[in-house]
């Protein structure tokens, strides 16, 4: 556990704790160390995150997991075409008292916990993706003129299946842009599978050990912002992040000929706190320009669209985030 301690010897606890937590979650979850990490990353610097997989690959096991190890309340949310705000965020009830008397009480929805998982959240219209991107950004709901905040710490990760488009409602960019990370889940390797199919068909039950708590995490986010960082790291940042944006002056070519749209300043803050985050889970002080280029996909690929050029050459906007860090 992290006590209250110098910010040097907190760094060294948080070292080691990011072990211990991918211990725990390695007696559930087989492999998927990037996907791990990627998501502490998200939690520990505030941000909120957008899991991309095909069914199957134990996205919502992994979550759950993480969820039991930091001690952090849990809910998973089924995005569907018939999901209201109202389902998410509570609704206000009548309620008679025993003097006869009658008022309203509001009865709090799921995303009155630590950690959501919105799953499928391209499933529901816009006007429920809304209300809880509104809680992502505001980490408060406000029902009937009252104002309720939402536990901290506070953490939503959406997932999204790629092979299935059919009555879907996808994220317009704007909303898109409010997620840290959009990260990605592969299949996993030949060895990796036996082993899943071994421990997930026997009698076996692991017991899992907490490692961190809700003030505990609340504290490191805190660590996080105080972290220094240089100006070459930072320019570095900004210059990745603007070079996605066609009509910048010295706009790389192959960025005109295949991106509409590049990345916002968000983009930029974001590099700065992954990486900020990712040398502190790695005992380091202050990040350096190989932080930056870790977080680059994660952070940019969601941020890019791409035009009709890029989709007749088959060019992805992941294609395009690995040529630029190939480049700069």
């Amino acid at each position: 556990m992290i006590e209250k301690i110098s910010d040097i010897e907190t760094v060294k606890q948080l070292n080691a704790a990011r072990q211990k937590i991918e211990q725990e979650i390695s007696k559930i979850i087989v492999g998927q160390k990037e996907v791990i990490e990627q998501i502490l990353i998200c939690l520990l610097a505030s941000g909120h995150g957008l899991i991309i997989g095909v069914p199957g690959l134990a996205k919502t096991l992994m979550v759950s997991t993480l969820a039991k190890v930091l001690n952090l309340a849990f809910n998973r949310v089924q995005f569907t075409p018939d999901l209201m705000p109202s389902d998410i965020t509570g609704t206000e009830i009548i309620e008679e008292e025993t003097s006869g008397h009658r008022k309203f009480r509001f009865v709090k929805g799921p995303i009155f916990a630590n950690i959501i998982l919105a799953d499928e959240i391209n499933r529901t219209p816009p006007k429920t993706q809304a209300a809880l991107l509104q809680a992502m950004q505001e980490y408060h709901v406000t029902v009937g003129g009252e104002t309720y905040p939402l536990p901290l710490p506070f953490f939503v990760l959406g997932t999204q299946n790629p092979i299935e488009f059919e009555g879907t409602y996808p994220l317009p960019e704007a909303q898109l842009d409010r997620f840290m990370f959009s990260i990605y889940i592969d299949y996993p390797k030949a060895k990796e599978e036996e082993e899943i199919v071994r421990s997930t068909t026997s009698a076996y039950e692991p017991k899992l050990d907490t490692v961190l708590n809700d003030k505990e995490i609340l504290q490191l986010q805190k660590l996080l912002r105080r972290v220094p960082v240089s100006d070459d790291v930072l320019s570095y940042a900004v210059r990745l992040a603007s070079s996605t944006r066609p009509n910048n002056d010295g706009s790389l070519q192959f960025i005109k000929d295949w991106v509409s749209w590049g990345a916002g300043p968000r983009a930029s803050q974001y590099l700065i706190l992954g990486a900020k985050t990712r040398s502190i889970l790695s005992g380091r002080y202050t990040p350096t320009t190989d932080d930056i280029r870790a977080v680059a996909q994660p952070v940019l690929r969601h941020r890019i669209v791409t035009n009709f050029n890029a989709e007749a050459e088959g060019v992805k906007a992941a294609d395009v985030v690995k040529k630029l860090l190939e480049t700069i």
